[in-house]
Parts: structure tokens; C-alpha cells; sequence
């Protein structure tokens, strides 16, 4: 992770051009510019943080509501039915850029997202979830 700005740092402050999609005060959204498939768009908060976990609630809400309207968007212009949101949090979970970022990938025949799922078991589920609601902060 550098601590110089991001790609989509320079997208918000003007010095890179992108096809904006969707823009208000919180979140733009944009093409990306090497698409996994006709439609492929990015959903990010202007609020500068490389995790999703650092955003504030505002910024987190108005990702929420944006997500929705660009995916309907982007499959009538397409034409698609099927898609992926795709968001990664650092470097070992395949996060590239460490800005805040949503892709929303249109499935198109075979172009798209493809995926591998190694699922493992649930061992301890009690405990663990017990674990995690003590650490959610209302």
C-alpha cells in the first residue's frame, strides 16, 4: 500500500478523466477502464479509505443506495440479467487499488467474473458469533 494518492484519488480531484455514471455528493460511479465485460462499473465512495471497514456510516449508507440504482442501470443498458458486486479489502484478498471500490460486473455470456469457492465448514459456530456481536458497535 503506497501513501501517494490512488487512481481514483486523481479521478475525484479532476486530474484523470473517466466515464461518470452516477455522481452525488458522497459516491461517483464510473466505467472502469479494462472491463471484464461490456458494463463493468466501479462504485466509490469520496471519502478517502482503503478499507470498507474505516468508512463512516454516511458514507457506507450512500455506497448502499448508490449500488442498487447503478446495477439497474447498468444491466438495462446492457441488457444483462445476471451480475457480481465485487468489493476486496487488501492486498491478500486481491484488493489493487486501496480506495474504497465496488465493481459491478454484468455476466454476458462467458465474459464476466469468473470465481473459484472453497467452501470449508462452520466449527464453532456459537462461539463465534457470539464473538462478533460483541464486537459490533451500534
Amino acid at each position: 500500500m503506497s501513501d501517494g494518492p490512488t487512481i481514483f484519488d486523481r479521478i475525484l480531484d479532476g486530474e484523470i478523466p473517466c466515464h461518470r455514471l452516477y455522481e452525488d455528493d458522497l459516491v461517483l460511479a464510473f466505467l472502469d477502464v479494462a472491463p471484464l465485460s461490456p458494463g463493468h462499473a466501479l462504485v466509490i465512495p469520496k471519502e478517502r479509505k482503503p478499507f470498507l471497514h474505516q468508512l463512516s456510516d454516511d458514507s457506507a449508507a450512500a455506497i448502499g443506495r448508490a449500488l442498487p440504482r447503478v446495477a439497474r442501470a447498468v444491466l438495462a443498458a446492457t441488457g444483462a440479467e445476471h451480475y457480481n458486486v465485487l468489493q476486496n479489502n487488501g492486498a491478500p484478498a486481491h484488493q489493487a487499488v486501496f480506495h474504497v471500490h465496488f465493481h459491478i460486473i454484468p455476466k454476458v455470456s462467458e465474459q464476466g467474473l469468473g470465481i473459484e469457492w472453497n467452501a470449508g465448514s462452520l466449527d464453532d459456530a456459537e462461539t463465534l458469533a457470539e464473538s462478533i456481536r460483541k464486537h459490533l458497535i451500534a
